[in-house]
């Protein structure tokens, strides 16, 4: 039995027991949105799922290697609380951008394949990339934490007053509504397969600077900003926002189609994770050059525990000799809750609850009708997207509805909502359709989907879907699959259930305080329907 920890930015834990996986993030279960610091409830909960004492983990597993004296005292400090003061004869360290590269590499079912991470910085780098052949992974390029193609984008985001290694892809929405005024390669460009950051600096000395070459005032950021998520994008300063913000976004995809093109000499494929792979729009350029690449759903610090956990299992499986590639077929990884602890849970908090027979046909039932529905089922997803088990869902026929969840949910309105798909559909729906099970990248959505999902398409005509099998998710294929039947669309709105700036629910508790701090139409937990 493994254990993988992540102590830091986007905390969690995962456990590795008889081949069966369990993976929460910290933030879920504490409710502080990217939490950073020691993830003590996830590595509980994790042991729980798996039905583990702290006696039975084998090897205790720690993503990223460098930490101050202080920060490594309180790691072990944190760690003897549960494991005892021998500990450290179960410990291993794992390199940061390894673990993110090991993520992506050994879930994507290759046995030889390129690994790319890259992110702001982690360890004192801020990119690798490895040639991996049947578990073996050979580190061939990397960057250094000054030169940061992340950390780039980072500022950007700080700059326009955002929160920097948060709202990045705020960035990346605003961008859609503007064209590319600015040339950046005296910024920052891609040297070999390397990046070299030609400010020389980063954080808020490289913001500064960057508010000197576009002329931007830094000082009224935050005022520009607030104008910006409340949808006033015609104003001077926020015009020249949205122009920096294309113009980063622009130039973040030539620097990662540059590197693309350069690492199809290799003839593999690759795979990809880290903070940057976040960017769906960039990704879907690096995928001109790799057709079926792979990106790690939990691509952000979120999946480093993942990533530190299965490359130490898979060096000690080429040790056995009995390393054979995996495929994660799926991320319900975290959290689920009994029908009779929701049903309990539902009389102590004295709320009308209606018990649903066919769960698939009501929920679609209620779509058609113009509802939006909360909708709670199963394990938690593991990563930063809903995916049917944890979401909000509404009829992408209907603009307006963008509207109303905006308000509901208190989002910037310039951010798009995202389709799932029923994967039969992608012909009709997506430009150079490919199955996209993770919402890992965004697609030029047909001229059909633009006139019959409008609600799920952004105003660039881009659209980033899950594309889902009835055995990906069976009662979730089955809501949409009846909502075709009706509507004649193979696909719903769907969103993270979760208030703007919150993490996605986990618990019944959860959603039920969110479903009502929303103002939602209908929620579904498991077979109950509650109503506000």
């Amino acid at each position: 039995m493994i254990l993988g920890i992540h102590d830091g930015h986007d905390a969690g834990a995962v456990l590795i027991k008889d081949g069966e996986i369990y993976a929460v993030n910290e933030e879920r279960l504490n409710r502080i949105k990217h939490y950073r610091g020691f993830p003590k409830l996830s590595v509980l909960k994790v042991l729980e799922m798996g039905n583990v004492t702290p006696d039975e983990v084998e090897l205790i597993v720690i993503a990223g290697i460098f930490r101050k004296r202080s920060r490594l005292l309180e790691l072990e400090k944190n760690l003897a609380k549960i494991f005892g003061r021998d500990f450290k004869r179960k410990v291993l360290y794992v390199e940061h951008h390894l673990a993110h590269a090991a993520s992506a590499y050994l879930t994507s079912g290759w046995r030889e394949a390129l690994a790319l991470s890259i992110d702001a910085a982690g360890d004192g780098s801020s990119s690798s990339i490895y040639i991996c052949r049947d578990g073996e992974m050979i580190k061939i390029a990397q960057s250094t934490y000054l030169d940061s193609l992340g950390d780039f984008y980072a500022s950007v985001t700080e700059l326009l007053g955002f929160k920097p290694m948060r709202h990045e892809g705020k960035v990346m929405s605003l961008a859609a509504y503007g064209k590319p005024s600015y040339d950046l390669s005296a910024i920052i460009e891609l040297n070999g397969l390397t990046f070299e950051n030609h400010l020389k600096v980063v954080g808020i000395e490289a913001t500064k600077k960057l508010a000197e070459f576009f002329g931007f005032p830094f000082e009224k950021a935050k005022e520009v900003s607030a104008n910006l998520k409340k949808g006033q994008l015609s104003g001077k300063l926020e015009q020249k926002a949205i122009e920096i913000a294309a113009s980063a976004q622009k130039h973040l995809e030539k620097i990662v189609d540059e590197l693309g093109l350069k690492l199809t000499k290799h003839g593999v494929p690759l795979a990809y994770a880290g903070g940057v792979a976040q960017n769906v729009k960039a990704n879907m350029v690096l995928r001109r050059h790799f057709p079926d690449l792979w990106v790690f759903p939990a691509m952000h610090d979120g999946g480093l525990a993942f990533g530190a956990a299965v490359y130490v299992k898979s060096q000690l499986e080429r040790l056995d000799g009995r390393w054979k590639p995996f495929k994660l077929e799926h991320v319900y990884l975290g959290p689920s809750y009994p029908e009779d602890e929701i049903e309990e849970f539902l009389r102590e908090e004295g709320v009308k609850y209606e018990e649903i027979r066919a769960v698939s046909g009501f929920v679609a039932d209620s779509l058609i009708d113009g509802k939006i529905v909360a909708f709670f089922q199963g394990k938690m997803e593991f990563g930063p997207r809903a995916l049917g088990n944890r979401s909000i869902l509404a009829d992408p026929r209907d603009e307006s509805i963008k509207e109303k969840l905006n308000l509901a949910l208190r989002r910037d309105v310039f951010q798009p909502f995202a389709p799932t798909i029923l994967e039969e559909r992608i012909g009709d729906y997506l430009v150079d359709p490919y199955p996209n099970k993770f919402m890992t990248m965004s697609y030029y959505a047909t001229e059909e989907f633009i006139k019959t999902a409008p609600a799920v398409v952004h105003v660039d005509g881009t659209t980033r879907p899950q594309t889902l099998e009835e055995e990906d998710n069976h009662t979730y294929y089955n809501i949409i699959k009846h909502f075709e039947k009706q509507s004649g669309v193979g696909a719903v709105l769907n969103t993270s259930f979760n208030m703007h700036g919150e993490p996605i629910v986990c618990s019944p508790e959860d959603a039920l305080r969110t479903f009502r701090n929303a103002k939602l139409d209908v929620l579904v937990l498991e077979k109950f329907a509650v109503y506000l």
